[in-house]
Formats: structure tokens, sequence, C-alpha cells
């Protein structure tokens, strides 16, 4: 085995020839080596300057190999306490190879010592510690990674906490309520509304693909495309044939998402929807009866130019819609059932006096009892109701 440059041995032997024997065969051998005839010497040969490996004799005067090799694991300075450490017992059998073990040690060797066999154990020793060498630098690296990786995604956070919506918006006659729960610190949910004319309100929701931070950073983009596309066209199916090509411009068919927006004109309650691939709109009204809207097109991005079909619906006095992401659909563990549009469109509460009342019958089916189980999809949602 080829040394490295820098490694060396310290002997420990207090038998002064014993000692100086085995460091001249080693040194013949091509090891660098260094010899302690004492404990206390040892100690301080460690403490100064950390050999690569350790060759220690079991009985010493005073401080014995037992207990150096006690204190040398319990050294705070792990390259201290990590020196690999091969024990030279005069003592065979089991009892003593269980005293060197229980000592700390990392192998042993019986005296008379057998120089093919010690250098046989010295050369295993010198690979596991390059091992673990290696090792470590790779748990380094991870570290750096993480740490990295968290600081990305605490960006992505900030970033995506300044897109969504803090607060609903105070419209005369109507109530907004939202909630948005990402799988980690960001996901790839994002929603929004934007008041065009003093008459007419457009609500908007996105599921881009992935999570995490890449898919933060679609949700940014998501954003800025909707809202360009709502202030450049006066319908969903406009906005959303906008936001789809500008969306295929820039990935090719590479990415998608789905979307869904809604139209509304405060004034008569007139709510115009067109949808890409994205889970039906649910219209529960005030009676008791649910309706929903399923998308007429593809996710946004996969298809150049498709048609973008629009459908109408009036709300009255107490009606509601909700937008919401397939993140609802899922339960949040085993003992919950997975949901679906229609089954949601049972579940929800059409006599709730208030949008949040709205969305909170949907949400107690699906979030966790616990209030700390993860969902296992990002998840949002956005309910409108009119009160008057």
């Amino acid at each position: 085995m080829a040394q490295s440059i820098g490694d060396t041995i310290l002997v420990v032997d207090d038998d002064a020839l014993s000692r100086r024997m085995l460091v001249r065969s080693l040194s013949e051998l091509g090891y660098v080596c260094k010899e302690s005839e004492s404990g206390e010497d040892a100690w301080s040969q460690l403490q100064a300057d950390q050999p690569t490996l350790l060759l220690l004799d079991f009985e010493l005067p005073g401080l014995n190999g037992a207990d150096l090799l006690k204190r040398l694991r319990a050294e705070p300075n792990p390259e201290v306490a990590q020196i690999p450490t091969i024990m030279l017992t005069g003592h065979g059998g089991e009892e003593s190879e269980v005293r060197c073990l229980e000592a700390g040690a990392d192998d042993f060797v019986i005296k008379p010592i057998n120089l093919a066999i010690l250098r046989a154990r010295i050369e295993t020793q010198l690979r596991l510690r390059s091992l673990r060498q290696q090792l470590q630098n790779q748990n380094e690296k991870l570290e750096e990674w993480r740490r990295n990786l968290e600081q990305d995604l605490a960006a992505a956070r900030l970033t995506q906490q300044s897109l969504i919506p803090q607060k609903p918006p105070n419209i005369p006659g109507w109530d907004i309520a939202a909630c948005f729960r990402p799988v980690i610190e960001v996901g790839g949910d994002i929603y929004g509304w934007l008041r065009l004319r003093p008459d007419q309100m457009f609500f908007w929701i996105a599921d881009a693909t992935g999570h995490g931070a890449s898919a933060a950073l679609l949700t940014t983009l998501t954003k800025l495309l909707f809202h360009h596309g709502i202030t450049e066209n006066d319908s969903p199916g406009t906005i959303m044939a906008a936001v789809n090509n500008e969306f295929q411009a820039i990935f090719g068919a590479r990415s998608f998402m789905t979307a869904m927006c809604v139209g509304l004109e405060l004034e008569t309650g007139r709510a115009t929807v067109a949808g890409a691939g994205h889970p039906p709109l649910l219209v529960s009204r005030q009676g008791g009866k649910t309706e929903l809207i399923a998308s007429s097109a593809p996710p946004l991005g996969l298809v150049d130019q498709p048609q973008f079909d629009e459908t109408t619906i009036q709300l009255e006095a107490g009606d509601s819609f909700v937008l919401y992401t397939d993140g609802l659909f899922g339960g949040a563990d085993d003992t919950r059932h997975r949901l679906t549009p229609e089954r949601l469109a049972e579940i929800v509460d059409g006599s709730a006096s208030t949008a949040e009342g709205v969305l909170g019958s949907i949400l107690r089916r699906i979030l966790p009892a616990d209030g700390r189980t993860h969902l296992p999809d990002d998840l949002a949602a956005v309910a409108v109701q009119k009160r008057s």
C-alpha cells in the first residue's frame, strides 16, 4: 500500500527494545514512525501533533493503554478522538479481545507480534480512515448543498409570499376568502385578482408543474402573464389565450400549467368562466344546489392556439363560486379518502353566510386534524360569495 505524504504511526510501548525494533521494522516497510514510552508522554504527543494511526501497548505503567484510549475517545476534538488505534497485548483469548475493544480499540494484535499480520491490520485501518475522510468530505459538501438549498427556498418563499395576495379585497356586496398551503416552503400554486374597471373583477388560479423553488419561479411568471393578459383583454377566454401564447413562446411545450379564470360583473353578478386543464369551478347556490363548470381547453403551454370556450353563470345573493387546485382532492393521511369534484359539490355548505364559511366547509374535510400532518400536494383555493 502506498503511503500518503504526512501519514505517521505513533508507537507507544514502555519496553524500549520492543518499541525500537517495531519502529525499525515499520520504517523499513515505508511507514513514518514516532515513538513514546508512556501513556502520559503519548497523550502529550497526541495533543500536539495527531498521528495517522496509534499502536498502543495495553500494559503501560501509570496511565495504561486502556485508560489512555478511553481519554482519547472522550476528547472533544474529533481529529484526536477518531485516531485509528491498534492495541498491542501480550494476552490472548476472548477476554483480552473484549478488553481491547471495550477500551475503544479499532483492532488488536497479540504479542509476540507477527509483522505480516500487523502490517495487514495497519493497512486496513488506514483504508478505513481514508474512507471515513471521504465520507466526511461528502457530508460537508451535502451540508453546504443543504444550506444553499435552504437559502434558495427561503428566497423563493419570500418571493412567492409577495405574489400571493395577503388579504382579500374589500368589495361592497361581495365577500372573498382564500387559502394557500404549499407542501414545502414554496409551491406551484398561485392565485390572484385584478379589478379592470369599477364594475368588473377578474379572479384567476393556476397550478404549475412541480414543487419547490423551480415551481415558485413559474408562479412568478404566471402572475406577470395573467396581469398582463387581463390588462390587454376583456374576457376570460381571450385572457387565457394570451397567457397560453406567451407561456408557450417561452417554454416551447416543455412546461405547462393548469389554470382557470373568472370574469365577474360586480353590479349584476354575471360571471364568465374559462378553464385550461384545471379542476372544475364549483358553484354553490344559496338553496343548496351546486354546479361544476369544467375546463374546455388543455393545460396552458401544451397546444398552440387552443379554443377557450366560455361559460356564463348568474350569481344571486348567497351564491358562491370556488376556484381551487387539485391539492384539494388529496387527503392528509390514509384515513382520509381522496375527494373528487363531485364529492366537493356534495360537502360544500351552500348555506354558509360568508365566503370563509363556504371555503371552511370544504377544508375541514381534508386538512389534517392534528394541524401538523402535511398534505400530499400544494393547495390553493379562492371562494367568492355574493352578499346582495
